[in-house]
């Protein structure tokens, strides 16, 4: 089945046609929310909201391990998550849709991998991919189905949050060769990874970083409600192609 992830401008889906809702409880504690269940277009999916259906949990206290693991518990194989991010990269502007291919984690002191503990074994993966390529894949199949345009590709570095960051940090993240910044996909994607789920992110730019564009002296919070909404509409038309998709 397929799990959806909203972020920030997506705490529920109007085109989500609601069966039930189930609360959760697991080994690392509460998810964000009840997983709700129901159907897009007669295709069952699941659905969270990352920050909590009132967005009141910060991007650095998301129970992420909770979540990614109630969702597989539930019968979940493939995620797909939206993320809002600033657009470091000149092409990025606000409004911009992408659907990244790497990540540089900023993050510190989350939770961020199920293998701890004292009589847990060392575990690595691999994580030279980030993201599922079979899931980017079909996000940019849905894209064109549902007549949208994205960026293919791009590297999304994850801040800690909640501030946004400096012109001197964003400088910084574009030397180290990141596009986009945002605060929520660490360690998000590496946990939906050490679960074996199929992962991938369409990334919303909500605004230009700080110190880019009409953000280069300060950003205008205020005017990210009128480019996000459109913006998630979109993306809500981009997941009901997805869906058609998600067959084995």
């Amino acid at each position: 089945m397929l799990a959806i992830i909203g972020g920030t401008g997506l705490t529920q889906l109007a085109n989500l046609k609601i069966t039930h809702r189930q609360v959760m409880r697991t080994p690392y504690g509460e998810p964000s929310g009840p997983i709700t269940f129901g159907t897009i277009n007669q295709h069952e999916v699941m659905f969270i909201a990352r920050h909590g259906y009132g967005h009141t949990i910060p991007p650095h206290e998301v129970n992420y391990r909770a979540n990614l693991w109630a969702l597989r518990d539930q019968g979940a194989q493939r995620v797909i998550t939206a993320t809002s991010v600033g657009g470091i990269r000149s092409d990025l502007t606000p409004g911009t849709l992408a659907v990244p291919d790497q990540i540089i984690d900023y993050t510190h002191g989350r939770e961020f991998t199920y293998f701890d503990g004292k009589d847990s074994p060392v575990t690595h993966i691999d994580f030279t991919k980030p993201y599922s390529e079979k899931m980017r894949q079909q996000i940019l199949t849905a894209v064109k189905l549902a007549g949208e345009v994205c960026i293919d590709g791009g590297v999304h570095a994850v801040a800690q949050g909640p501030r946004l960051e400096t012109a001197a940090e964003v400088n910084r993240l574009e030397r180290d060769g990141a596009d986009m910044v945002g605060m929520t996909g660490m360690p998000e994607a590496s946990l939906a990874k050490e679960l074996g789920l199929l992962y991938g992110t369409i990334a919303v730019v909500v605004n230009y970083a700080a110190g880019r564009g009409s953000s280069r002296d300060a950003v205008a919070l205020e005017t990210l409600g009128a480019v996000m909404k459109p913006a998630m509409a979109r993306v809500r038309n981009i997941l009901e192609q997805v869906v058609e998709q998600d067959v084995d």
